[in-house]
């Protein structure tokens, strides 16, 4: 092992909690999202943009992303993605394959595990709730439980704060720049889930491992840093 591997192992090791984004790492709800986002577009402003503008703040609480797409209409734009949005939401939505062996597995090793989403928490438990992951989960930190989020630190740092441990002890899983730009800020491991709809840009911040599988978390817990190593 080099000294880096050496330092990252000793990291991985001290980890007590493992936290988890929602959307695109442990479910697929990026058409969900580009659906909604279309409609509201198309409805408020006569035209539907682009998906790659609807699709680049995904990760960012709802009401940053509709500022980007309208400042003077986002309060507009909000409900009519909402209100689509909650139409259209199980029909949409998607479980990634291996998502519940996978958090099993991770249980079965012993730590304690919870959600970190800029979603409203109601909205986020929908999800949760539609494949039964709940009982996988200590609790879901939304966008209502801390007044700056992602990409800054304190999501990160509240789910530490409830699981009594330290952002340093924890490691977060996520699919965008702003979920790895949140976890290094708050001095947690991050890992990069590779299956997200950000493949290329999700390692832009330099998170500390990249996974191809949802599976191979459990196996970095372990102590396999080397694989998974960025």
């Amino acid at each position: 092992m080099t000294q880096t591997d050496e330092r990252l192992a000793a990291r991985v090791g001290d980890v007590r909690c493992v936290l988890f984004d929602l959307d695109g790492t442990l479910v697929d709800t990026e058409e969900l999202i580009l659906a909604s986002a279309r409609h509201a577009t198309e409805q408020v402003l006569g035209k539907a943009l682009p998906d790659s503008v609807l699709r680049h703040n995904i990760g960012v609480p709802l009401r940053v992303q509709m500022g980007e797409y309208a400042p003077d209409h986002v309060d507009e734009l909000l409900a009519a993605y909402r209100a689509h949005n909650a139409i259209v939401h199980d029909d949409l939505i998607r479980e990634y394959p291996g998502t519940e062996a996978a958090l099993e597995a991770v249980r079965r090793a012993g730590y304690p595990m919870a959600i970190v989403t800029s979603k409203s928490r109601p909205v986020a438990q929908r999800g949760v709730d539609f494949f039964d992951l709940g009982r996988f989960f200590e609790f879901v930190v939304g966008y209502e439980d801390t007044t700056i989020h992602k990409p800054e630190a304190e999501p990160i740092l509240e789910a530490a704060r409830r699981l009594d441990v330290r952002a340093e002890q924890c490691i977060y899983v996520g699919d965008s720049p702003h979920d790895m730009a949140a976890g290094i800020a708050a001095g947690a491991l991050t890992a990069a889930a590779m299956w997200g709809p950000f493949p290329d840009r999700v390692l832009e911040p330099g998170p500390d491992f990249a996974l191809q599988r949802l599976d191979q978390a459990a196996d970095l817990l372990g102590g396999n840093v080397v694989a998974y190593r960025i």
